[in-house]
Protein backbone atom coordinates (compact mmCIF):
# COMPACT_ATOMS: atom_id res chain seq x y z
CA UNK A 1 0.00 0.00 0.00
CA UNK A 2 1.33 3.41 -0.95
CA UNK A 3 1.97 5.43 2.21
CA UNK A 4 0.43 8.54 0.58
CA UNK A 5 -2.73 6.79 -0.62
CA UNK A 6 -5.85 7.99 1.18
CA UNK A 7 -7.94 5.25 2.79
CA UNK A 8 -11.35 5.42 4.53
CA UNK A 9 -11.55 4.44 8.18
CA UNK A 10 -13.81 5.01 11.17
CA UNK A 11 -13.45 8.05 13.40
CA UNK A 12 -14.02 5.72 16.34
CA UNK A 13 -10.43 4.51 15.93
CA UNK A 14 -8.94 7.91 16.74
CA UNK A 15 -7.60 8.06 20.29
CA UNK A 16 -6.02 10.36 22.85
CA UNK A 17 -2.27 10.59 22.34
CA UNK A 18 -2.27 9.66 18.64
CA UNK A 19 0.50 11.58 16.91
CA UNK A 20 -0.81 12.61 13.52
CA UNK A 21 1.98 11.94 11.04
CA UNK A 22 -0.08 12.79 7.95
CA UNK A 23 -3.05 15.01 7.16
CA UNK A 24 -6.56 13.68 7.93
CA UNK A 25 -9.44 14.49 5.57
CA UNK A 26 -13.22 14.46 5.81
CA UNK A 27 -15.68 11.75 4.69
CA UNK A 28 -15.42 12.98 1.08
CA UNK A 29 -11.60 13.01 1.13
CA UNK A 30 -11.86 16.69 0.15
CA UNK A 31 -11.62 18.88 3.27
CA UNK A 32 -8.60 18.91 5.59
CA UNK A 33 -9.75 18.14 9.15
CA UNK A 34 -6.43 18.09 10.98
CA UNK A 35 -2.93 18.76 9.72
CA UNK A 36 0.08 16.56 10.33
CA UNK A 37 2.08 17.20 13.46
CA UNK A 38 -0.81 17.39 15.92
CA UNK A 39 -1.26 15.10 18.92
CA UNK A 40 -4.89 14.18 19.45
CA UNK A 41 -6.87 14.60 22.65
CA UNK A 42 -10.59 14.32 23.37
CA UNK A 43 -11.24 18.00 22.55
CA UNK A 44 -9.47 17.76 19.19
CA UNK A 45 -11.26 14.53 18.32
CA UNK A 46 -14.60 16.20 19.12
CA UNK A 47 -13.63 19.17 16.95
CA UNK A 48 -12.78 16.78 14.09
CA UNK A 49 -16.17 15.13 14.56
CA UNK A 50 -17.91 18.52 14.32
CA UNK A 51 -15.93 19.51 11.23
CA UNK A 52 -16.89 16.16 9.69
CA UNK A 53 -20.60 17.00 10.17
CA UNK A 54 -21.10 14.05 12.50
CA UNK A 55 -20.17 11.50 9.83
CA UNK A 56 -18.19 8.49 10.95
CA UNK A 57 -15.75 7.91 8.11
CA UNK A 58 -12.58 9.92 7.55
CA UNK A 59 -9.69 9.57 5.13
CA UNK A 60 -6.12 9.01 6.28
CA UNK A 61 -2.92 8.08 4.49
CA UNK A 62 -1.69 4.53 4.19
CA UNK A 63 0.81 4.85 7.05
CA UNK A 64 -1.73 6.22 9.53
CA UNK A 65 -4.21 3.66 8.23
CA UNK A 66 -1.84 0.83 9.19
CA UNK A 67 -1.40 2.23 12.70
CA UNK A 68 -5.16 2.47 13.25
CA UNK A 69 -5.92 -0.92 11.67
CA UNK A 70 -3.64 -2.61 14.19
CA UNK A 71 -5.94 -1.35 16.96
CA UNK A 72 -9.03 -3.08 15.56
CA UNK A 73 -10.42 -5.81 17.84
CA UNK A 74 -10.29 -9.38 16.48
CA UNK A 75 -13.25 -10.88 14.69
CA UNK A 76 -15.86 -12.58 16.88
CA UNK A 77 -17.46 -15.46 14.99
CA UNK A 78 -20.43 -16.79 16.99
CA UNK A 79 -21.28 -20.50 16.92
CA UNK A 80 -24.97 -21.25 16.44
CA UNK A 81 -25.14 -24.46 18.50
CA UNK A 82 -23.20 -23.03 21.43
CA UNK A 83 -25.29 -19.86 21.58
CA UNK A 84 -28.65 -21.54 21.04
CA UNK A 85 -27.99 -23.97 23.88
CA UNK A 86 -26.39 -21.51 26.29
CA UNK A 87 -29.20 -18.96 25.91
CA UNK A 88 -32.07 -21.43 26.11
CA UNK A 89 -33.11 -20.47 22.58
CA UNK A 90 -33.58 -24.10 21.48
CA UNK A 91 -35.93 -24.96 24.32
CA UNK A 92 -37.93 -21.75 23.79
CA UNK A 93 -38.25 -22.49 20.09
CA UNK A 94 -39.30 -26.12 20.72
CA UNK A 95 -41.82 -25.10 23.37
CA UNK A 96 -43.26 -22.48 21.05
CA UNK A 97 -43.65 -25.06 18.28
CA UNK A 98 -45.66 -27.29 20.63
CA UNK A 99 -47.85 -24.40 21.73
CA UNK A 100 -48.54 -23.35 18.13
CA UNK A 101 -49.31 -26.96 17.24
CA UNK A 102 -51.81 -27.12 20.11
CA UNK A 103 -53.50 -23.98 18.79
CA UNK A 104 -53.63 -25.42 15.25
CA UNK A 105 -55.15 -28.72 16.42
CA UNK A 106 -57.50 -27.63 19.18
CA UNK A 107 -57.87 -23.84 18.84
CA UNK A 108 -56.67 -23.58 22.44
CA UNK A 109 -53.99 -21.25 23.79
CA UNK A 110 -52.11 -22.63 26.78
CA UNK A 111 -51.90 -19.42 28.77
CA UNK A 112 -49.77 -20.72 31.63
CA UNK A 113 -47.29 -22.45 29.32
CA UNK A 114 -46.96 -19.39 27.07
CA UNK A 115 -46.45 -17.11 30.04
CA UNK A 116 -43.76 -19.46 31.39
CA UNK A 117 -41.84 -19.48 28.10
CA UNK A 118 -42.11 -15.68 27.86
CA UNK A 119 -40.88 -15.33 31.43
CA UNK A 120 -37.84 -17.48 30.69
CA UNK A 121 -37.05 -15.45 27.58
CA UNK A 122 -37.37 -12.21 29.50
CA UNK A 123 -35.03 -13.50 32.19
CA UNK A 124 -32.49 -14.40 29.49
CA UNK A 125 -32.52 -10.78 28.37
CA UNK A 126 -31.24 -9.87 31.82
CA UNK A 127 -28.24 -12.21 31.64
CA UNK A 128 -27.33 -12.35 27.94
CA UNK A 129 -25.70 -9.57 25.94
CA UNK A 130 -27.85 -8.06 23.18
CA UNK A 131 -25.17 -8.83 20.59
CA UNK A 132 -25.34 -12.54 21.48
CA UNK A 133 -29.12 -12.60 21.14
CA UNK A 134 -28.97 -10.69 17.87
CA UNK A 135 -26.37 -13.07 16.43
CA UNK A 136 -29.12 -15.71 16.38
CA UNK A 137 -31.81 -13.43 15.01
CA UNK A 138 -29.61 -11.98 12.27
CA UNK A 139 -28.10 -15.23 10.96
CA UNK A 140 -29.67 -17.49 8.34
CA UNK A 141 -32.01 -20.13 9.80
CA UNK A 142 -33.97 -23.10 8.42
CA UNK A 143 -37.01 -22.02 6.41
CA UNK A 144 -39.25 -24.75 7.85
CA UNK A 145 -38.80 -23.34 11.35
CA UNK A 146 -40.02 -19.91 10.36
CA UNK A 147 -43.14 -19.42 12.50
CA UNK A 148 -41.77 -20.64 15.83
CA UNK A 149 -38.45 -18.84 15.27
CA UNK A 150 -40.29 -15.70 14.23
CA UNK A 151 -42.37 -15.70 17.41
CA UNK A 152 -39.30 -16.22 19.60
CA UNK A 153 -37.30 -13.61 17.66
CA UNK A 154 -40.02 -10.95 17.86
CA UNK A 155 -40.36 -11.73 21.56
CA UNK A 156 -36.63 -11.08 22.08
CA UNK A 157 -36.60 -8.01 19.85
CA UNK A 158 -39.58 -6.57 21.74
CA UNK A 159 -37.70 -7.10 24.97
CA UNK A 160 -34.56 -5.43 23.61
CA UNK A 161 -36.52 -2.42 22.38
CA UNK A 162 -38.21 -2.18 25.77
CA UNK A 163 -34.83 -2.15 27.46
CA UNK A 164 -33.44 0.41 24.99
CA UNK A 165 -36.45 2.59 25.84
CA UNK A 166 -35.64 2.24 29.54
CA UNK A 167 -39.02 0.71 30.36
CA UNK A 168 -39.52 -0.98 33.76
CA UNK A 169 -39.11 -4.75 33.85
CA UNK A 170 -42.84 -5.35 34.19
CA UNK A 171 -43.46 -3.62 30.88
CA UNK A 172 -40.52 -5.37 29.24
CA UNK A 173 -41.94 -8.71 30.41
CA UNK A 174 -45.27 -7.82 28.82
CA UNK A 175 -43.59 -6.89 25.54
CA UNK A 176 -41.77 -10.24 25.52
CA UNK A 177 -45.09 -12.04 26.04
CA UNK A 178 -46.75 -10.04 23.27
CA UNK A 179 -43.94 -10.85 20.87
CA UNK A 180 -44.25 -14.56 21.61
CA UNK A 181 -47.99 -14.69 20.90
CA UNK A 182 -48.47 -11.84 18.41
CA UNK A 183 -48.78 -14.24 15.47
CA UNK A 184 -50.62 -17.09 17.18
CA UNK A 185 -53.51 -16.54 14.77
CA UNK A 186 -51.30 -17.84 11.97
CA UNK A 187 -51.57 -21.29 13.58
CA UNK A 188 -55.22 -21.42 12.44
CA UNK A 189 -54.55 -19.83 9.05
CA UNK A 190 -54.81 -22.31 6.14
CA UNK A 191 -51.29 -23.78 5.81
CA UNK A 192 -51.44 -23.79 2.00
CA UNK A 193 -51.69 -20.00 2.18
CA UNK A 194 -49.37 -19.46 5.14
CA UNK A 195 -46.58 -21.59 3.62
CA UNK A 196 -47.07 -20.68 -0.04
CA UNK A 197 -43.57 -20.70 -1.64
CA UNK A 198 -44.31 -17.59 -3.71
CA UNK A 199 -45.77 -14.14 -3.55
CA UNK A 200 -49.37 -14.30 -2.37
CA UNK A 201 -52.33 -13.44 -4.56
CA UNK A 202 -54.64 -10.58 -3.55
CA UNK A 203 -57.19 -13.06 -2.20
CA UNK A 204 -54.56 -15.04 -0.29
CA UNK A 205 -53.21 -11.87 1.28
CA UNK A 206 -56.69 -11.02 2.54
CA UNK A 207 -56.75 -14.46 4.18
CA UNK A 208 -53.34 -13.86 5.80
CA UNK A 209 -54.46 -10.47 7.11
CA UNK A 210 -57.10 -12.23 9.20
CA UNK A 211 -54.40 -13.70 11.46
CA UNK A 212 -54.45 -10.52 13.57
CA UNK A 213 -58.17 -10.98 14.25
CA UNK A 214 -57.67 -14.68 14.92
CA UNK A 215 -54.93 -13.82 17.43
CA UNK A 216 -57.22 -11.43 19.26
CA UNK A 217 -60.03 -13.99 19.38
CA UNK A 218 -57.76 -16.80 20.59
CA UNK A 219 -56.28 -14.76 23.45
CA UNK A 220 -59.47 -14.46 25.50
CA UNK A 221 -57.66 -15.45 28.72
CA UNK A 222 -55.13 -12.62 28.43
CA UNK A 223 -55.41 -8.99 29.47
CA UNK A 224 -56.95 -6.66 26.93
CA UNK A 225 -53.70 -4.67 26.30
CA UNK A 226 -51.98 -7.92 25.30
CA UNK A 227 -54.84 -8.92 23.00
CA UNK A 228 -54.96 -5.44 21.45
CA UNK A 229 -51.24 -5.45 20.76
CA UNK A 230 -51.57 -8.78 18.90
CA UNK A 231 -54.53 -7.45 16.92
CA UNK A 232 -52.94 -4.12 16.00
CA UNK A 233 -49.30 -4.92 15.16
CA UNK A 234 -50.00 -4.46 11.42
CA UNK A 235 -51.66 -1.07 11.82
CA UNK A 236 -49.73 1.87 10.34
CA UNK A 237 -49.24 5.37 11.65
CA UNK A 238 -50.69 6.62 8.34
CA UNK A 239 -53.96 4.82 9.10
CA UNK A 240 -53.67 2.45 6.13
CA UNK A 241 -52.83 -0.73 8.03
CA UNK A 242 -55.09 -3.57 9.13
CA UNK A 243 -57.44 -4.84 10.50
CA UNK A 244 -58.98 -1.64 11.91
CA UNK A 245 -57.18 1.11 9.97
CA UNK A 246 -56.03 2.80 13.15
CA UNK A 247 -53.47 5.58 12.91
CA UNK A 248 -50.91 7.44 14.99
CA UNK A 249 -51.47 7.42 18.73
CA UNK A 250 -54.64 5.36 18.32
CA UNK A 251 -52.42 2.34 17.75
CA UNK A 252 -51.48 0.82 21.12
CA UNK A 253 -47.87 1.61 22.06
CA UNK A 254 -47.07 -2.09 22.52
CA UNK A 255 -48.38 -2.78 19.00
CA UNK A 256 -46.20 0.00 17.57
CA UNK A 257 -43.15 -1.60 19.21
CA UNK A 258 -44.14 -5.04 17.96
CA UNK A 259 -44.57 -3.66 14.43
CA UNK A 260 -40.87 -2.67 14.34
CA UNK A 261 -39.79 -6.07 15.69
CA UNK A 262 -42.10 -7.95 13.34
CA UNK A 263 -40.94 -6.14 10.21
CA UNK A 264 -37.28 -6.45 11.15
CA UNK A 265 -37.42 -10.19 11.76
CA UNK A 266 -39.54 -10.83 8.67
CA UNK A 267 -36.99 -9.03 6.52
CA UNK A 268 -33.88 -10.58 8.08
CA UNK A 269 -35.32 -14.10 7.76
CA UNK A 270 -34.95 -16.45 4.82
CA UNK A 271 -38.18 -17.72 3.29
CA UNK A 272 -38.95 -20.10 0.46
CA UNK A 273 -39.99 -17.15 -1.71
CA UNK A 274 -37.45 -14.54 -0.65
CA UNK A 275 -33.83 -14.03 0.26
CA UNK A 276 -32.93 -12.37 3.56
CA UNK A 277 -31.85 -8.76 3.84
CA UNK A 278 -28.94 -7.55 5.91
CA UNK A 279 -29.61 -5.68 9.17
CA UNK A 280 -28.18 -2.51 7.64
CA UNK A 281 -30.43 -2.76 4.59
CA UNK A 282 -33.44 -3.27 6.86
CA UNK A 283 -32.54 -0.30 9.04
CA UNK A 284 -32.39 1.86 5.92
CA UNK A 285 -35.86 0.60 5.02
CA UNK A 286 -37.17 1.29 8.54
CA UNK A 287 -35.88 4.84 8.21
CA UNK A 288 -37.95 5.20 5.02
CA UNK A 289 -41.05 3.91 6.86
CA UNK A 290 -40.44 6.28 9.76
CA UNK A 291 -43.53 8.40 10.40
CA UNK A 292 -45.43 6.87 7.49
CA UNK A 293 -45.93 3.29 8.66
CA UNK A 294 -43.92 3.17 11.88
CA UNK A 295 -43.62 5.27 15.03
CA UNK A 296 -40.70 7.66 14.34
CA UNK A 297 -39.46 7.61 17.94
CA UNK A 298 -39.28 3.81 17.93
CA UNK A 299 -37.46 3.69 14.59
CA UNK A 300 -34.92 6.18 15.93
CA UNK A 301 -34.37 4.14 19.09
CA UNK A 302 -33.98 0.95 17.06
CA UNK A 303 -31.63 2.45 14.45
CA UNK A 304 -29.50 4.06 17.17
CA UNK A 305 -29.05 0.93 19.29
CA UNK A 306 -29.00 -1.91 16.77
CA UNK A 307 -25.85 -0.85 14.83
CA UNK A 308 -23.79 -0.71 18.03
CA UNK A 309 -24.52 -4.41 18.60
CA UNK A 310 -23.27 -5.29 15.11
CA UNK A 311 -19.87 -3.68 15.40
CA UNK A 312 -16.91 -6.08 15.07
CA UNK A 313 -19.24 -8.92 14.04
CA UNK A 314 -18.74 -11.00 10.88
CA UNK A 315 -20.96 -10.59 7.85
CA UNK A 316 -21.36 -12.40 4.54
CA UNK A 317 -20.59 -10.07 1.65
CA UNK A 318 -22.23 -10.00 -1.76
CA UNK A 319 -19.10 -11.48 -3.33
CA UNK A 320 -19.16 -14.43 -0.92
CA UNK A 321 -16.31 -13.28 1.31
CA UNK A 322 -16.61 -12.84 5.08
CA UNK A 323 -16.05 -9.34 6.35
CA UNK A 324 -16.12 -7.71 9.76
CA UNK A 325 -18.38 -4.71 10.44
CA UNK A 326 -16.13 -1.91 11.67
CA UNK A 327 -18.21 1.28 11.58
CA UNK A 328 -21.21 2.93 10.00
CA UNK A 329 -22.39 6.39 9.05
CA UNK A 330 -25.84 7.22 10.54
CA UNK A 331 -26.53 9.26 7.42
CA UNK A 332 -25.81 6.26 5.18
CA UNK A 333 -26.77 3.38 7.44
CA UNK A 334 -27.28 0.84 4.65
CA UNK A 335 -23.58 0.72 3.73
CA UNK A 336 -21.24 0.25 6.71
CA UNK A 337 -17.46 0.09 6.58
CA UNK A 338 -16.24 -3.50 6.57
CA UNK A 339 -12.81 -5.04 7.07
CA UNK A 340 -12.04 -7.71 4.46
CA UNK A 341 -8.65 -9.43 4.46
CA UNK A 342 -7.07 -6.63 6.51
CA UNK A 343 -8.50 -3.81 4.41
CA UNK A 344 -11.36 -1.60 5.59
CA UNK A 345 -13.66 -0.67 2.72
CA UNK A 346 -16.84 1.38 2.40
CA UNK A 347 -19.60 -0.91 1.16
CA UNK A 348 -22.01 0.19 -1.54
CA UNK A 349 -24.26 -1.07 -4.30
CA UNK A 350 -21.52 -3.25 -5.82
CA UNK A 351 -20.14 -4.74 -2.59
CA UNK A 352 -22.59 -4.96 0.31
CA UNK A 353 -23.54 -7.08 3.33
CA UNK A 354 -26.07 -9.80 2.54
CA UNK A 355 -26.47 -11.18 6.07
CA UNK A 356 -24.59 -11.65 9.33
CA UNK A 357 -22.34 -14.69 9.63
CA UNK A 358 -22.58 -17.46 12.22
CA UNK A 359 -20.53 -20.65 12.46
CA UNK A 360 -22.34 -23.92 11.95
CA UNK A 361 -21.15 -27.26 13.36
Amino acid sequence: MNGNQLMPISMSLLYDGLEVQEDIYDADAAVLLIARGATLNSDIIEKIRDLNAGRDSIYVSGDTYKVLIERLPPIEAPNRKVIEESTGYVSAKDDTFELLDEIARNKVVQQEALTTVAGELSNRLETTSPSTILSLINALAPVDEYLQRHCVNVSLLNGLIGRWLGLPKREVDELVLIGLLHDCGKAVTPPQVLNAPRKLTVVEFEVIKMHTVYSYDLLTDFLEPVRRAARCHHEKTSGFGYPDRLGGANIPYEARITAVSDIYDAMVSQRAYKTPRSPFSIMAMLAELRGRDLDPELVDVFNTNMPAELMNKPAVMSDGTIGTIRSYDPGDIEYPMVEINGLVVKTGKKLFCTCMYIEED
